[in-house]
């Protein structure tokens, strides 16, 4: 968000001194400033739009390989240039933010292979992360939550940034309690992406109540029944069909009844609010976050 400064100019005209106003839109101190790593992906140039669209914050660097040199605005289909250069050293942009000696968030899409080498690099410029990077190590996790323990940092490691995937995980922790049967369903147009990871964090959260589901046919070895994630019984079933949106469902049965949570997934636009939300709660942070279920 740009604040406007306004300054008076001489205008002489007829030997009597007035004066006309000229404005500037400047950005404002106050914004958190937020490099966008991985900026050129579908994912990145949804956050350069959500972050240029939302109060108290402003795109101030734009990382990738790609596009090098192309205004990050234009990428994006913006109407105006942002005047922020796609460039590929992260180590350039942190130093001019660092200067500054602005708040700055740095949002990482990037690759498992990197991330860490990435919130290394932020927290030596004093800049907190938010890292969403499909399939990361728990290795990766473990060993970013002991840097940042270790050098007071804050960053959040989100699995998903979709607020509705995370109701629906919490709301599945309810049902749990009160159903004996569980089965995933999901759906999605790209077969790499299966079991998701919010399948895979739906069947972890349910494993670690301690209770055992399905225990009709627990060890049944039927590829029909779907995969078995984690040891007590949970299992999921993944559809893949060109131009099917992204659908998570949770169905819960006993005696008479059946439960059933689904959350769907149809723009990946659907993932900007969590985003905001983590930009702003990020800074404030001092170590690592997993999950943003923290923030809600």
């Amino acid at each position: 968000m740009a604040t406007m400064r306004c300054q008076p100019l001489p205008f002489f005209r007829t030997n009597n001194a007035t004066s006309i106003i000229s404005c500037t839109m400047q950005p404002s101190q106050n914004n958190i400033k937020v490099i966008i790593n991985g900026a050129t992906k579908d994912i990145g140039k949804a956050a350069i739009l959500a972050v240029t669209r939302a109060r108290g914050m402003e795109v101030a660097g734009a990382v990738d390989s790609h596009f090098i040199g192309q205004d990050a605005g234009k990428i994006c289909g913006l109407d105006e240039p942002l005047e922020i250069p796609i460039i590929n050293d992260l180590t350039m942009v942190l130093g001019s933010i660092s200067q500054l000696k602005a708040t700055g968030v740095v949002v990482d899409f990037t690759d498992p292979s990197t991330v860490y080498d990435n919130v290394k690099q932020a927290a030596a410029f004093g800049l907190n992360s938010i890292v969403y990077v499909p399939k990361i190590k728990l290795e990766t996790i473990t060993e970013l939550s002991a840097f940042c323990e270790k050098a007071s940092m804050g960053c959040l490691v989100a699995q998903t940034l979709s607020i509705g995937t995370v109701l629906l995980q919490q709301a599945a922790i309810l049902a749990s309690f009160h159903y004996n049967n569980v089965e995933i369903v999901e759906s999605s147009p790209d077969p790499s992406e299966l079991p998701s990871q919010e399948a895979v964090q739906i069947a972890n959260n349910l494993s670690d109540l301690g209770q055992f589901y399905n225990r009709e046919d627990i060890d049944t070895e039927n590829p029909a029944r779907g995969q078995l994630l984690g040891d007590d019984g949970v299992r999921v079933h993944s559809m893949v069909l060109p131009g099917i949106s992204s659908s998570t469902t949770v169905h819960f049965s006993r005696a008479g009844e059946v439960y059933s949570l689904k959350h769907d997934i149809t723009d990946i636009e659907c993932l900007m609010p969590g985003l905001i939300l983590a930009i702003r709660k990020v800074v404030r942070l001092k170590s690592l976050i997993y999950g943003l279920e923290k923030f809600l």
